[in-house]
């Protein structure tokens, strides 16, 4: 008995382990490639262990041989994402440099060692109104006084979403030394598009206007957005120069809207065509200016600020060629730029700060605020 429990959980690990290499099915739980790829070499250990007792018999045929072949393999897959963060992080320091200049964190950007250990200490959240209705939750920079402010801009698809996502992350922010404003804004369909934008403007005013309350440097200012947040940020960072930020990170933004109803469909896992209707009021053919002004890629110009991009390939939901797509407009319109493609990740790889994606990000993010705030 004990060997076919054996047999069944060594093929599922094998079977979770593949989606650190295949795009997950659209009829499985995008989720589970995030399980696979932030905290797989959880479940590689597991694999392993029983690769050793299944292995370790004196005779190792039949049944016993197929369970070793399927914790190899389990093995191997859920370690993939650990090994390939090492390879990325091999070139990542020079990377950033070459594109922000010294002003690098300490510490390497992956540890085998680190994907063990134990997140960020919690931090002392206010809860404040920048905006009728609108609140954000305010972080205070730890050990540093007029910080460096990251306004963060959550994900949803533009209809849903609270600003209280991945707070580890937020938490991490703040014990570096920065400022967070994790801000709401207005929601499709109700409110369209640039209402959004016209909050992240109002959330920076705010934030300047009490810069000595809060302890930050209203000059310091850089925005941070996921998903439908990381397209919020671009459009608003490339489209409202007056706000006169110091940087734009965005992790698996769609840049380019137009591109995005050209090749979703209606039926798949986000019913893409449909959020974007809600959002900008119709079809491209219908809204054209909306969609123009909300595609961060048209309003690149050499005067944009410096712009930190992270997607993983297998991402089912924003498509990884959104972010080759405006690396490639940043890099020709010379505008300084890091563009970091995770072959293994999915959506919200940086989910777990531990794991493969989630040390490749806070390294990044890190280092592109050192520089673009000294």
């Amino acid at each position: 008995m004990i060997r076919w429990i054996l047999f069944i959980i060594s093929m599922l690990l094998f079977a979770v382990g593949l989606l650190t290499v295949f795009k997950a099915p659209a009829h499985l739980n995008w989720q589970l490639s995030l399980l696979a790829g932030e905290y797989g070499h959880w479940l590689g250990v597991a694999a392993g262990v029983i690769l050793i007792y299944a292995c370790s018999r004196r005779t190792v045929a039949g049944l016993g041989l197929a369970t070793c072949l399927a914790a190899s393999l389990a093995v191997l897959l859920l370690f993939n994402p650990s090994v390939q963060a090492w390879w990325i992080s091999r070139t990542l320091p020079q990377r950033m440099q070459a594109a922000f200049g010294p002003a690098q964190p300490g510490g390497a950007p992956f540890s085998f060692v680190r994907l063990f250990a134990p997140g960020p200490a919690p931090v002392a959240v206010e809860t404040l109104t920048y905006a009728p209705g609108l609140g954000l939750d305010f972080y205070r920079a730890r050990g540093r006084a007029r910080a460096a402010c990251v306004v963060v801009v959550h994900s949803g698809g533009w209809d849903n979403g609270v600003r209280s996502e991945l707070p580890s992350f937020d938490r991490w922010l703040a014990g570096q030394g920065y400022a967070v404003a994790a801000i709401s804004y207005r929601l499709a369909p109700r409110d369209r598009w640039p209402a959004q934008r016209d909050d992240i403007v109002a959330a920076v005013a705010f934030l300047r206007s009490q810069a000595e309350a809060l302890g930050l440097d209203p000059e310091r200012m850089v925005l941070f957005g996921r998903s439908a947040g990381g397209q919020l940020v671009e459009a608003t960072a490339y489209g409202v120069p007056a706000l006169r930020l110091r940087g734009v990170i965005a992790l698996y933004g769609p840049a380019d809207l137009n591109f995005a109803y050209a090749f979703g469909q209606e039926d798949d896992i986000l019913k893409s065509p449909l959020l974007l209707r809600q959002f900008l009021g119709g079809a491209p053919g219908q809204a054209p200016a909306a969609y123009d002004s909300a595609s961060a890629i048209l309003h690149v110009t050499p005067a944009s600020p410096p712009t930190l991009l992270m997607h993983g390939r297998l991402d089912p939901l924003v498509w990884h060629r959104q972010s080759e797509r405006l690396a490639a407009r940043l890099t020709a319109e010379r505008v300084p730029h890091v563009f970091i493609s995770l072959p293994w990740a999915t959506h919200a790889f940086e989910y777990n700060l531990q794991g493969p994606g989630g040390q490749l990000t806070t390294y990044a993010v890190g280092g592109f605020l050192a520089a673009v705030t000294k």
